[in-house]
């Protein structure tokens, strides 16, 4: 391939990965926001409301996830990606002019719709559009954006927030600027990259092997060109001709077939585990892990900004690796590393240790996590589902994410309680070591191979 196809196939995988960025940003700009909002809606108090706040916009994940690939199937991946920008851009709006409580979670709601939708359909795509040599790099350009948009989102929460004097109380903190309106602006900054996803939206290519597998030859024939030239989109159409039947429609009992239930495990289960690990707790609950190690609330807000700064870093890195080491390698390096350092971390909440000694665990655990877990399973689960059935397949897998999250976000403030910080985190350093341990046992290599020969020697016939 030209550098010329290399440029473009850039392009508009950047575009497409639009939908991570607003995925990581949203996902993270409550977190900043939470101390605020609480105040506002007068809900500090309340820990079953502040868990809802948290979780609610997890609700509409379920349903973005277990939709968009059904609807990615039968339309295209094109429209439903233009479709989540347009949520992105009415939960940006929406959650910041929120005039009660009940009104923020129904934007939260949208904006997991929209999340839902984007954490599939990016990746999803990119997998679709990009050689079999550098398919990883290009799908961990979504991840890299995933982080770009939850270091954004530190930022932004970071710059807007007016430093927090050292026992301000709730009804000071409520009528300041960040209560009346500061986490509101948070929200609102969301708009611009929203609106810029949903116009560049229109201009992204179809996806040549959905066309090719709706019998739209010629759509496909002339994307794969300009993709990487005639010789090569010849080849890619052949592989694609070989094994792709034109009569049959994906539909979700299609995947109870027996030629489809491993992948479908594998799918699954990395999904859980890259959830399950207990990473995103660091992010969501980010404001009380610091807290706890003795930091005020503008110390945290720096804090979580270090802490995103190692997110992107070490994001980069794993896209140097993905397509030289390998997926599996990877996989194996994260779910084993964050054994090791969340019995670090245990260790540090059961002995008290604080301050920058435990900032330094978390720095280590997100770096880890980073570089392997983040980034890989998305590479993972675009890969090994059939042209056929990738989008409904790819739904499933997203929703049993989400489900996975939903539960790991409501159950930490439980654990928190029941078990401490220090047996939480080994709970978590247990999990990783059974997920890496399935990885070792389970998880077939997927590096190099195009995704018409991975479906010839994964699926049972």
């Amino acid at each position: 391939m030209q550098k010329k196809t290399h440029l473009y196939l850039f392009q508009i995988a950047l575009i497409s990965a639009m939908g991570g960025l607003l995925f990581g940003y949203d996902w993270v700009v409550i977190g900043g926001a939470k101390p605020f909002y609480e105040q506002f809606f007068q809900i500090a108090h309340d820990p079953l409301l502040q868990g809802w706040a948290m979780s609610s916009a997890l609700i509409g994940c379920l349903f973005g996830a277990l939709f968009s690939g059904k609807l990615s199937d039968r339309y295209g991946r094109k429209p439903v990606l233009i479709f989540s920008a347009a949520l992105f851009v009415c939960t940006s709006i929406g959650t910041g002019i929120s005039p009660n409580f009940t009104w923020f979670n129904i934007f939260r709601l949208i904006g997991g719709l929209a999340i839902g939708s984007a954490s599939s359909l990016s990746p999803m795509y990119i997998a679709e559009i990009a050689p079999a040599n550098l398919r990883g790099r290009f799908v961990a350009i979504n991840q890299l954006t995933v982080v770009l948009g939850i270091l954004a989102a530190q930022l932004v929460n970071w710059q807007i927030a007016d430093p927090v004097p050292n026992g301000a109380t709730g009804e000071m903190i409520r009528m300041s600027w960040n209560g009346q309106w500061g986490w509101r602006f948070m929200f609102w900054v969301m708009t611009i990259p929203a609106g810029l996803f949903f116009t560049l939206g229109f201009i992204l290519p179809e996806s040549p092997r959905w066309l090719a597998s709706h019998g739209n030859k010629t759509g496909a024939l002339k994307v794969f060109t300009r993709l990487g030239g005639a010789e090569y989109a010849e080849m890619e159409l052949h592989s694609i001709e070989s094994t792709v039947h034109f009569e049959k429609r994906a539909t979700f009992k299609q995947l109870l077939h027996p030629s489809f239930r491993n992948v479908l495990i594998i799918g699954i289960v990395l999904a859980v585990f890259q959830q399950w690990c207990g990473i995103n707790v660091i992010f969501n609950y980010a404001q009380e892990i610091f807290m706890s190690a003795g930091y005020g609330i503008s110390d945290v807000l720096m804090n979580i900004v270090i802490t995103g700064l190692t997110n992107v870093v070490f994001t980069i890195l794993a896209m140097f690796l993905v397509d030289k080491w390998g997926r599996k390698v990877l996989l194996k390096i994260g779910a084993f590393g964050l054994t090791i350092i969340y019995a670090l971390m245990g260790s540090a909440y059961y002995f008290h240790i604080s301050g920058f000694s435990l900032l330094i665990i978390v720095v280590l655990a997100i770096a880890c996590y980073a570089m392997t877990l983040a980034p890989v399973m998305w590479i993972v689960i675009s890969e090994i589902f059939p042209n056929q059935i990738r989008g409904i397949a790819m739904s499933i897998a997203t929703f049993a994410l989400w489900s996975a999250c939903f539960i790991l976000t409501y159950t930490f403030p439980l654990l928190n309680t029941g078990l401490g910080a220090a047996g939480t985190f080994w709970v978590y350093g247990i999990i990783c070591l059974l997920g890496g341990i399935f990885v070792s046992l389970k998880v077939p290599e997927t590096k190099g191979k195009s995704l018409e020969e991975l479906e010839k020697e994964l699926i049972k016939k």
